[in-house]
């Protein structure tokens, strides 16, 4: 079925603009996966896209999906609440630009309802101002989480583009 989708794209020039969510009681812990692993990059972009149409890496190989998490300009990080991965981001440096991507975000549905969105996009923005950048950028879609917007918006990020496009859902 082809369906309108509306994709909003949106920015944060500076850290000083972050309306940060404080770290959650409990042992969550957000750490830089290093050595790359694609099979979590694999595994976490499988697991939480499946109910948001997350489609265009679901054909690559296992080469396309260590090509990509090899490339020095993209860094993962995961959230943990003690050994449990509760979430992710993926970070696209582009150094020509001085600006920052957040290409991937999400938490299992596991973690939803406990306030953990917010706390995780708070650090992915942190995260991005640490490579001296000038803006972070990202988009979503209206098949994204319900408060996907809402917790863009919230953490300080302003929308800059929107479009709507037609896409084949299911």
């Amino acid at each position: 079925m082809i369906e309108n989708i509306s994709r909003i794209y949106l920015e944060i020039k500076s850290l000083n603009e972050l309306n940060e969510v404080k770290k959650p009681d409990g042992n969550y812990s957000i750490y830089l996966v290093n050595p790359n692993d694609f099979q979590l990059n694999k595994f976490l972009y499988k697991q939480i896209g499946k109910k948001y149409f997350w489609k265009d890496r679901l054909e690559w190989s296992n080469k396309n999906w260590i090509d990509y998490v090899s490339n020095k300009k993209i860094s993962t990080y995961v959230l943990k609440d003690n050994e449990d991965i509760v979430g992710y981001f993926e970070l696209i440096f582009h150094n020509i630009k001085e600006e920052a991507e957040i290409a991937y975000f999400g938490i299992l549905e596991d973690y939803f309802g406990k306030k953990l969105g917010g706390y995780l996009l708070s650090q992915a923005i942190k995260k991005a101002f640490q490579l001296n950048i000038n803006r972070l950028w990202l988009h979503t879609c209206s098949l994204d989480h319900k408060n996907a917007l809402k917790n863009y918006l919230s953490r300080g990020m302003a929308i800059f583009k929107s479009e709507t496009l037609k896409a084949k859902i299911a």
